[in-house]
């Protein structure tokens, strides 16, 4: 497996860490008075909103959702459905135990492999692998409101140093 640059690697650490102080682990359901599940703040469908990519509109894919749902206990399915600007569509699926070990991504061009933690029950950190090259880290982060969720992505630029990008997304089920 080719190793990240260093810098690349500081720089995850970082989005990490920063995510990880947004956690809310006791903030009831909205109008409940009830403590949301351990895990489930993520849990659900989530669409992109493609307006906020800092990239001209033409170049921005029409759609982009995703849906974690609960594969066990300790494991989350991860379905994510693209619509390129040039229409084509790409539909990936994995499923992940939140233990940092690798699992298999399928009919992604992004990544064939990946690996899941989540050290807090609104926050998921995502690593893609491509034919054994650590391509990006992704930060998922639920914000209190519950219906946003916010990707920090980490990823080497064209020059090789880490670029990171902010995403924004909202739940819609």
């Amino acid at each position: 497996m080719k190793l990240f640059p260093r810098a690349l690697i500081c720089v995850s650490v970082l989005a990490l860490a920063s995510a990880a102080t947004l956690a809310d682990v006791t903030t009831p359901l909205p109008g409940s008075g009830v403590p949301r599940p351990a895990g489930s703040r993520l849990l659900g469908n989530w669409s992109l909103d493609t307006s906020r990519m800092p990239v001209p509109a033409g170049q921005r894919p029409r759609s982009v959702g995703f849906s974690f749902s609960r594969a066990s206990d300790h494991a989350l399915t991860l379905h994510v459905d693209i619509v390129h600007a040039n229409g084509e569509e790409v539909h990936s699926v994995g499923t992940a135990v939140l233990d940092g070990s690798v699992f298999v991504i399928k009919d992604s061009p992004e990544a064939d492999t990946g690996a899941m933690k989540q050290p807090a029950p609104n926050v998921l950190v995502l690593a893609l692998q491509k034919e054994g090259t650590l391509v990006s880290t992704r930060v998922y982060s639920v914000m209190p409101d519950d219906h946003t969720l916010v990707e920090t992505a980490v990823y080497p630029g064209k020059d090789g140093q880490p670029v990171l990008r902010t995403n924004y997304f909202t739940r819609t089920r």
